[in-house]
């Protein structure tokens, strides 16, 4: 099967997007897509222009169109402008970040759900990132399961799914107010922890004031979507370093090592949510088990990113 085309999203990191570059190129499809911000000072420009070079080494058949911003317009407004002129181009993408690199399967995975879902409402992501594979084990023998939540660290999705897309989330104040949302979680403690994350979004709080994904999880819960995720861990977050723009620490999400999905592709015979698997997300990607720091360490560097540094510092010398 023929791999859509895939959008690449870049800024600063021409190693990183050499890295992601070469998987690309190694799928070789026949369109790439490259939406760049433009830098924030002039010390920045030797990078970005680095990052933009890597680009024009495409080697194989392949439409190369660009989307590459003058001036810095930061990260929510670049990347929703990039993937609005995206859908634009096309009907189907595969979309990856600078700092997503995928297994060689991840293509061919996507390639076959976007096309066995293009008409098919229910399912508005498909997703490469499983954070929980080890836990689930053999325990789901399909190739992949929905969620309810999307993850867009290395995902895909179509036209149709993305016009839902409102980044002002305009319908959020009412569908809280009347908890709408609520029993469509099936862990209490997720819609809690979504609430405040859609306020925070809402209201363009500090630490999320320059994000764009919170939108995208409250319009696919707002349809009553799912995200297909993939037994197997098919993408790697490489960009928890100093060189990001929000991710600058090490966690036990960054770096996680790619399995080979396994063809042909065992579908499941519905598309249901399996609360056991949908607690797993809740414990192991939000870390709600984990009261203590939900409640208290994420709330504290979010808002006051200078009192959460001073006391890990504090805390790394005892």
């Amino acid at each position: 099967m023929p791999i859509p085309p895939v959008a690449l999203i870049i800024f600063n990191r021409p190693l990183e997007t050499g890295r992601v570059f070469a998987a690309i190129r190694q799928a070789r499809p026949s369109r790439l897509l490259v939406i760049a911000d433009g830098p924030r000072h002039d010390g920045e420009r030797e990078l970005c222009d680095s990052a933009r070079a890597v680009i024009d080494t495409v080697d194989w058949p392949c439409v190369v169109e660009k989307n590459y911003a003058d001036v810095n317009m930061g990260c929510r407004e670049r990347i929703i402008s990039g993937i609005n002129w995206v859908f634009e181009q096309t009907e189907r993408a595969i979309i990856l970040e600078d700092d997503c690199l995928p297994h060689p399967t991840f293509f061919p995975f996507c390639a076959e759900l976007l096309e066995k879902y293009k008409d098919d409402e229910r399912v508005m992501t498909i997703t490469g990132l499983c954070l929980f594979q080890k836990k689930i084990g053999s325990s789901i023998q399909e190739s992949y399961f929905p969620t309810l939540l999307p993850q867009t660290t290395g995902w895909a999705t179509w036209r149709r799914a993305w016009k839902l897309y409102d980044p002002d989330m305009q319908a959020w104040p009412a569908l809280r107010d009347a908890r709408a949302l609520a029993p469509t979680f099936h862990h209490p403690a997720g819609y809690e922890r979504f609430e405040r994350v859609w306020d925070d979004y809402y209201y363009q709080r500090p630490g999320v004031k320059d994000s764009w994904d919170g939108q995208w999880a409250f319009a696919c819960v707002r349809q009553g979507a799912v995200c297909l995720t993939p037994t197997v861990n098919l993408i790697s977050n490489i960009g928890f370093n100093a060189r990001g723009t929000h991710s600058h620490e090490a966690t036990d999400q960054s770096d996680m090592p790619l399995y080979p999905m396994q063809f042909p592709l065992i579908h499941p015979a519905e598309l249901v949510i399996n609360r056991e698997v949908d607690a797993l997300f809740y414990r192991y990607s939000l870390g709600i088990d984990r009261k203590w720091r939900y409640r208290v360490v994420r709330p504290l560097k979010t808002y006051f990113p200078g009192i959460y540094r001073a006391l890990k510092k504090l805390v790394s010398k005892t």
